[in-house]
């Protein structure tokens, strides 16, 4: 007859075996820029989820986390997950990639992904029309998910942005002022020109057409019906955004306020998984989120 410590170790052999079939029926996500700040929040949200596993980490070719295990390299228990720096065999086996890096390398990424026909979801913000063109080529072949920003209340923001531009006109003047950490490089924040577009939408104009993002010395009274930016940087400020409308003797002042990296991850996390039954194309969290 088995011992009792037989017993204990089978059914601990077993029920292992069990979690290990469990996970592997889990859609993989790679997450790309792993050692960053974003990138190792986005591991440990996969990691914690119950929807989802890790596939895959991806650094920049030569970094010293290359070959480590990821979770040993964040300085936690091992994951069973080894750090690469070439992403083709990790995105070959992925249904989904979470982009948080640079305008330079989202769009080779974007390639690779659509290859794989993996869901590419994209946070990287600083894209200008030579980034965007490569992401609309991807798009025909896969699922592309892209926003300035996660965060649900943020993209509940971008929609009350819109639905009062539409309704108060040129006698409000339209100020988005943004506050990021001292180590952001990009200006304006991509969440500040989704709430510029936003607003340029509800008027019905070009964004491109009423942007003023810098005002410096003897500039001339305000232009009627342009959009107006301003960016704040110091400290570890994670992300605070307000759209003022300004017209004679009132204010109107929508304001959104990250507290909290994990919100930006958990958006992250659920536009992948959303975006493995839908057909290619580029989508937004409006889309996500049903809004």
């Amino acid at each position: 007859m088995p011992s009792a410590g037989f017993a204990k170790e089978h059914r601990t052999r077993y029920h292992a075996a069990i979690w290990r079939d469990v996970m592997a029926d889990l859609p993989g996500i790679v997450v790309t820029g792993a050692a960053g700040r974003m990138g190792q929040m986005l591991v440990r949200e996969i990691v914690a989820s119950d929807r989802a596993r890790l596939a895959g980490a991806i650094v920049r070719p030569g970094h010293d986390w290359t070959g480590r295990d990821i979770g040993e390299a964040m300085g936690g228990p091992a994951l069973g997950v080894r750090v690469e720096d070439d992403p083709l065999d990790a995105f070959a086996r992925a249904r989904a990639i979470i982009d948080f890096t640079t305008p330079e390398a989202t769009p080779g990424f974007a390639a690779l992904a659509a290859q794989a026909r993996a869901v590419h979801v994209i946070g990287t913000t600083g894209l200008d029309e030579a980034h965007l063109g490569p992401l609309a080529a991807a798009a025909r072949h896969a699922v592309i998910v892209r926003a300035g920003n996660m965060s649900l209340g943020v993209n509940l923001l971008v929609g009350l942005t819109r639905r009062v531009a539409a309704a108060l006109d040129e006698d409000f003047d339209i100020e988005i002022v943004e506050s990021h950490h001292r180590a952001k490089v990009d200006t304006p924040s991509g969440t500040a020109l989704m709430l510029g577009e936003a607003a340029a939408e509800g008027r019905g104009v070009d964004l491109g057409g009423v942007s003023d993002r810098g005002r410096d010395g003897i500039t001339g009274p305000r232009i009627p019906g342009h959009i107006g930016f301003a960016s704040l940087r110091g400290g570890d400020i994670v992300g605070e955004h307000d759209v003022i409308f300004a017209g004679q003797g009132e204010r109107l002042v929508l304001r959104h306020v990250a507290t909290d990296r994990a919100i930006f991850a958990r958006g992250a996390l659920q536009a992948a998984l959303w975006g493995l039954d839908r057909r290619p194309g580029e989508y937004d969290m409006t889309d996500v989120l049903g809004l």
